[in-house]
């Protein structure tokens, strides 16, 4: 007899829908067999699922069974397919009414006494259920939530397989679970550090203001202890909110990578701060099976590398292309995958070895050569994918000292969440200043005369290139959002000329 049923694999961010068909021979030895394409992890479904159909109190049947993952041409990966393979064998074998699997889709790792277990992926694979038209999912407990996201099907959740066959034949019912609404997402989640606790250093606030604004990339280069670390961890309390696009964009990769933790939605922007000794990989994602790496985790928020500097050459290098395109293309031989990562960097580093170049009391104990060479570890084309450079000195002691309290977060966070407002009543999209193009610029910001005329002296004077013309209008503009103003003036384009880097 011959059973099929929906289940579903991920390539890259997308869900691919999989037929599995399961046939039970009427003559030949008891074997297992299993085709089309699967890895390691699904061809030990086998043991899993003969286990599991014992111990849920069905009999597995005695005879050769084949099943086959369609499209054969694809390959599968995970152990998400253990739950329709079980299904599949016990329609074959007649237990289970094949009527009631249509207009089905089932996904889920079996334990080997019948509980069913979570597994990555499953919020690509409601969007594509609802592309399908497939009424009916049925999903892990642990995967209820993120699935439900999805309006337009039917999220039922499954504890064992015992429940589920019992529901499939009309024994029991398993009620499915309301959507998931995402304006319901809730407020800003609360932070550790707030900008109001950090003493002194606001022209560096001022600088990560802007960035947050207007999703500009930013360099923090200080002596030890002057709080660039603390200034980029507390940063997060002055982005602006996630928008629905934004939501699914995010919510999508951490899906795929299994960290979503069945919350429906990665509702708060991300920050990701992998250590320096991080791989090209594991910072840019790839492997056998390419996966998201750090920069696709903190799509749409923050990378912050510490310790910039110390991070491998190759692997600094490699961000050049991703900062400036916003999405990373994987090749391997099996295929080519393409994950989205447009995210804000902050880069925090020293300005030596010693780290105290320039201390006002502290003399620098590093020679000339091994200064030299421990700045040119980061290379020019990176530094001019960074908009924003600012030099973060000692804090003095009288404001160190000082018992008045700094701006807070939440007021600073308003200025930024309504510029990026009049951002998205420009554009007419959830786009930012950071992101316009030249043809962009030219169509959307206006500039007075008095700015053009600064302009045309600095790209003069400071021999400014054509990429830090463009990257002053658009900090320029950034700034005029930030104090709602609709035209670029001469202040706006004075005040982003002091963000360039020093050695230019």
């Amino acid at each position: 007899m011959l059973a099929r049923i929906f289940s579903g694999t991920t390539i890259g961010l997308e869900g691919v829908l999989i037929e599995i068909e399961v046939d039970i021979a009427g003559k030949g030895f008891p074997t297992f067999t299993l085709v089309g394409l699967p890895n390691k992890a699904i061809d030990e479904a086998k043991d899993r699922v003969r286990t599991a159909i014992a111990n849920a109190g069905f009999e597995m049947p005695d005879s050769r069974l084949t099943v086959n993952l369609a499209p054969a041409d694809i390959p599968k990966q995970g152990s998400g397919f253990d739950l329709p393979i079980a299904l599949g064998v016990l329609a074959a074998a007649g237990m289970i009414d094949k009527k009631n699997l249509k207009n089905s889709f089932f996904i889920g790792e079996l334990s080997l006494e019948g509980t069913i277990r979570g597994t990555p992926g499953v919020l690509p694979l409601a969007l594509l259920a609802r592309e399908r038209k497939i009424a009916n999912m049925f999903v892990p407990c642990e995967n209820s939530k993120e699935a439900s996201a999805v309006e337009g099907v039917s999220v039922i959740p499954v504890y064992n397989l015992q429940d589920l066959v019992l529901h499939l034949n009309g024994q029991k019912t398993i009620q499915s679970i309301p959507p998931l609404e995402l304006e319901n997402r809730g407020e800003y989640s609360e932070t550790q550090i707030d900008f109001e606790g950090i003493r002194g250093q606001e022209t560096a606030k001022r600088a990560l203001e802007i960035a947050a604004a207007g999703f500009h990339n930013i360099h923090l280069k200080g002596v030890p202890g002057a709080g660039k670390t603390l200034l980029s961890r507390a940063f997060p309390s002055i982005m602006p909110r996630l928008g629905r696009e934004e939501i699914l964009e995010v919510s999508k990769i951490y899906s795929v990578v299994g960290m979503l933790n069945n919350k429906g939605f990665v509702t708060t922007r991300p920050f990701r701060s992998p250590h320096h000794t991080t791989s090209r990989i594991g910072l840019i994602g790839g492997g056998t099976h390419p996966m998201p790496g750090e920069i696709s985790l903190a799509h749409r928020g923050v990378l912050f590398l510490d310790e910039f500097p110390e991070f491998p050459h190759a692997t600094l290098e490699s961000l050049r292309q991703p900062i400036e395109d916003g999405q990373v293309a994987i090749s391997r031989a099996a295929g080519s995958v393409t994950f989205p990562c447009r995210f804000l960097l902050i880069a925090a580093s020293n300005p030596c070895p010693c780290g105290y170049l320039g201390h006002p009391t502290r003399g620098c104990k590093c020679s000339s050569q091994t200064i030299l060479k421990y700045q040119k570890r980061i290379s020019g084309p990176i530094l001019d994918r960074i908009d924003i450079h600012v030099d973060v000195p000692p804090v003095k002691e009288e404001k160190l000292t000082s018992i008045e309290k700094a701006e807070s977060s939440s007021v600073i966070r308003t200025r930024v969440q309504k510029a990026r407002e009049r951002q998205n009543t420009r554009f007419k999209k959830s786009f930012t200043n950071a992101e316009m193009t030249p043809a962009d610029i030219r169509k959307f910001c206006t500039l007075t005369d008095q700015s053009n005329t600064l302009l045309k002296t600095a790209i003069t004077r400071l021999s400014l290139s054509a990429r830090s013309y463009f990257k002053i209008i658009k900090i320029s503009q950034t700034i005029a959002d930030l104090e709602g103003l609709s035209q670029i003036e001469g202040k706006h384009v004075a005040e982003a000329l002091q963000y360039r880097p020093k050695e230019e």
